[in-house]
């Protein structure tokens, strides 16, 4: 059995990426005011900074600031999992070992997480999370996309709307 190891920082800067476990579906989108509420109840239960988000239709990518002295990501997503899954109807595709657990298998069980090392890695994830729905093809322009805190970045003059962001090679983020 694989021995996951994470590397947690108190009061650390974290880029993530959260899947759902049917990659071609659509609940994240077509359930967000669900997950909306989910990530709210747990921002009140345990708060943190979120520096940037982005849902796209099977995944979502965000960057988060803990508070100093607390490491606990981990928590935060179980939380924001579970509420999303108790709030959402339907029947998911499950595998033994997730009914045995009694998940309701809408989620991949593992997720990445990225400890931020400097300014210019956080400036790069960031992006990474504006830029993501340009990369699916979901949206022209990063503010095209409904469901992404650059409008909140916008409205606060912390960037342009006409913002974008590409490598030279074509490439967002890392």
């Amino acid at each position: 059995m694989p021995n996951y190891r994470r590397f947690k920082r108190e009061g650390g800067c974290y880029f993530f990426t959260i899947n759902l476990a049917q990659r071609d579906s659509s609940l994240l989108v077509g359930e967000i005011a669900a997950l909306r509420t989910a990530y709210a109840k747990t921002l009140k239960q345990a708060p943190f900074r979120c520096d940037a988000i982005v849902v796209l239709p099977d995944h979502l990518h965000a960057v988060w600031t803990l508070p100093a002295g607390d490491s606990g990501f981990s928590e935060r997503w179980r939380l924001i999992k579970s509420r999303f899954s108790h709030a959402v109807e339907g029947s998911f595709g499950r595998s033994a070992s997730k009914q045995a657990k009694r998940e309701k298998g809408i989620w991949q069980r593992r997720y990445w997480e990225h400890l931020i090392r400097d300014e210019e890695d956080y400036r790069r994830h960031v992006a990474y999370c504006w830029a993501n729905p340009v990369k699916h093809g979901l949206a022209e322009r990063p503010a095209d996309w409904a469901f992404s805190s650059i409008h909140r970045d916008i409205r606060a003059g912390r960037v342009a709307a006409e913002w974008a962001e590409r490598s030279p090679d074509g490439a967002f983020g890392e």
